[in-house]
């Protein structure tokens, strides 16, 4: 039995692997069907402390990586299907193999809500297309943009790029935003945000070099479609976290992100079992966070185990 799994390797899953592997716990870290999280699917990393000049999404997260293995940190590529709990004992099920565990973190983060329509994965991550105006905005300084969403979440990411975009339009397939009254009137009003009402994207147009030129939108009242030229795309319309296999388990809200303890980020209901990063916290979802819920679980489940 193994004194501590974690669920995942992004910044969250390697920040409690680095931490639990100077604990001496010997940890072992499950990496799922994308080791390395979102992350390795950013080009270059900017916000992260330490890293005056940027770091490659990938580079950074292989880092990490290292750096739990080079404390006692092992690997595994398995993906969890299923949680059991036999009193103390938690029974994690990956396909044909079971593993057993004093203590838990699940760090299996989220994944964006994507539009699923043509040009979009071509363009995602790197050429044009992201799911992030505070990791990305700063690439499209003085360049004309899009957000599509109308939730607070595209209100604010839209807010947010007007600090660096020369122009920014909100595209929504309705004629008024779900947003907050507040966030709606801030984004209705601001100069530089564009309103594109009843309109729904169809298809991300590249340049001749792969890049983003522009975003397609018909009409939602009248079927006609039009170009809106871009440099970049935002996609606002949510995230879903990783989390369906702690159903029964662990409790989720409406979206399915993990309820913590109250009084803590990363406690759950059960004893020994944390839970860090994007699978948890639906309000930042951003780098740093994540590695801090991680060392929160980290610390957490050492002294749960210290004191057993």
């Amino acid at each position: 039995m193994e004194d501590v799994i974690i669920l995942g390797t992004g910044c969250a899953g390697l920040t409690a692997a680095i931490y639990t592997g100077r604990a001496q716990l010997n940890p072992l870290v499950l990496e799922g069907s994308q080791p390395g999280g979102q992350l390795t699917t950013t080009s270059e990393v900017e916000n992260f402390p330490g890293f005056p000049e940027g770091i490659d999404g990938y580079t950074m997260m292989d880092n990490l990586r290292k750096q739990a293995a080079r404390f006692g940190a092992r690997y595994e590529h398995a993906k969890v299907d299923k949680i059991e709990l036999e009193g103390d004992v938690k029974k994690l099920y990956a396909g044909d193999k079971v593993y057993e565990a004093k203590t838990v973190i699940v760090a299996t983060g989220a994944r964006p809500r994507l539009l699923g329509i043509p040009g979009e994965k071509e363009m995602f991550g790197g050429k044009g297309v992201t799911t992030c105006a505070t990791c990305d905005g700063a690439f499209y300084r003085d360049m004309d943009v899009v957000v599509v969403g109308g939730g607070d979440s595209a209100a604010e990411e839209a807010l947010f790029l007007t600090r660096f975009c020369s122009k920014v339009t909100l595209i929504h397939r309705r004629d008024e935003l779900r947003a907050s009254q507040i966030m709606a009137d801030r984004a209705t009003s601001h100069p530089k945000i564009e309103m594109a009402w009843n309109a729904a994207p169809t298809e991300v147009l590249a340049d001749e070099q792969g890049f983003t030129r522009a975003v397609v939108v018909k009409d939602t009242i009248t079927g006609e479609e039009r170009e809106i030229p871009c440099k970049g795309a935002f996609i606002a319309i949510g995230h879903i976290p990783n989390t369906d296999f702690v159903e029964g388990v662990l409790d989720r809200d409406g979206d399915g992100y993990i309820i913590p303890e109250a009084g803590s980020q990363v406690k759950t209901k059960h004893e020994g079992f944390f839970a860090a990063g994007d699978c948890v916290d639906h309000v930042y979802r951003q780098a740093i966070t994540a590695a801090g819920m991680g060392c929160q679980a980290a610390i957490e489940a050492e002294r749960w185990l210290a004191e057993q």
